[in-house]
């Protein structure tokens, strides 16, 4: 498999889905966005938003942890990895009817997209075979689905594109020169590799990160980069916002400053103008008002429901309220 190269050096410009060269972003490129006054960054990411989306509508995503726990991996930021005690019961991958009820009620909610995540470094083949009925029946109900399960083998996304899957998420999670401070159980290259054999597959793309892990600023102006010189963009890119996990080496990292966060989510924007950025994780912690500047900074997708995997979410009366008070609508 070729390698996707990464943001050190210029590749060859590949070719936007219109058939015209696309602006490749340099780190010191993106690094500037971030270093704009802070009205002039937000004012830029909004005009891109508009060219390419309705600046009042966000699409609203739901996330189920179908096997929780147990996860042989190391990453510093994770409940669920089983070197870590963090008190997360291990569970089981979810029966059918469990994951369909939680399908239903997600979107009587208002959800459009359905994400089924298991905690594995990546999927047997058998454990692959309940997830592809899942994802059919899914369908079935009129979602979008989305599935997170690791490191993918060859072969396995091309059986998930045939179960009608239409998205696949696997984050890159942050810079390549901070990678390894938070993960040494495998590489970044493993996870390009997982989003190229997605890619193959003909199944969408959702990848990002998560900010707030102790990364420089330079750092995360080069995940940034690093998403938008993919060979194709991610459709969807999720910004995490770090929750820190007692019992987990990143408990005790420091808070990322929220105008901080705000310029990440433009930056995105900026880079990655036709894709659909998402609040994700750390929205508990989000005041209404930071929540309000990330949307005005081209945040235009969100998780909606009260539980992420294993992490709290904004009940949906609470974003209901505010979709109400911003006058946004939900697609």
């Amino acid at each position: 498999m070729t390698s996707i190269a990464g943001v050190a050096e210029r590749p060859a410009a590949p070719i936007s889905p219109n058939g015209t060269d696309r602006h490749l972003w340099q780190v010191s490129e993106v690094q500037a966005l971030f270093e704009m006054p802070f009205m002039d960054l937000v004012f830029r990411a909004q005009q891109v938003h508009r060219a390419h989306f309705d600046a009042n509508a966000i699409q609203r995503s739901t996330l189920l942890s179908i096997k929780t726990g147990g996860c042989s991996e190391d990453c510093g930021y994770c409940s669920q990895s089983a070197r870590y005690d963090t008190g997360l019961e291990r569970e089981r991958l979810l029966p059918l009817d469990e994951v369909l009820d939680n399908a239903r009620a997600a979107k009587a909610k208002g959800a459009s997209r359905f994400c089924m995540g298991a905690a594995w470094r990546g999927p047997k083949d058998n454990d692959l075979e309940p997830v592809l009925e899942m994802v059919r029946e899914v369908k079935k109900l009129g979602l979008q689905t989305c599935v997170t399960l690791g490191m993918l083998k060859e072969g396995q996304a091309e059986k998930l594109a045939d179960a009608g899957l239409d998205y696949y998420n696997h984050n890159l999670d942050t810079a390549p020169e901070f990678y390894g401070q938070v993960i040494t159980t495998h590489s970044q290259q493993d996870r390009l590799d997982t989003l190229g054999e997605v890619r193959k597959a003909g199944i969408n793309v959702c990848s990002g990160g998560i900010v707030g892990m102790g990364e420089s600023r330079r750092a995360r102006a080069a995940l940034i980069a690093q998403l938008a010189n993919l060979p194709t963009p991610p459709e969807s890119v999720p910004i995490n916002n770090l929750v820190p996990i007692p019992g987990t080496p990143m408990a005790e990292a420091e808070p990322i400053d929220p105008f901080e966060f705000v310029r990440t989510i433009a930056a995105a924007r900026i880079t990655m103008p036709t894709s659909y950025v998402r609040l994700s994780a750390g929205r508990q912690q989000m005041s209404d008002e930071m929540q309000a500047l990330c949307f005005l900074a081209g945040a235009n997708s969100m998780f909606y429901g009260d539980r992420l995997l294993t992490t709290d979410n904004p009940g949906a009366d609470r974003d209901e309220q505010l979709f109400e008070r911003l006058g946004l609508k939900s697609i």
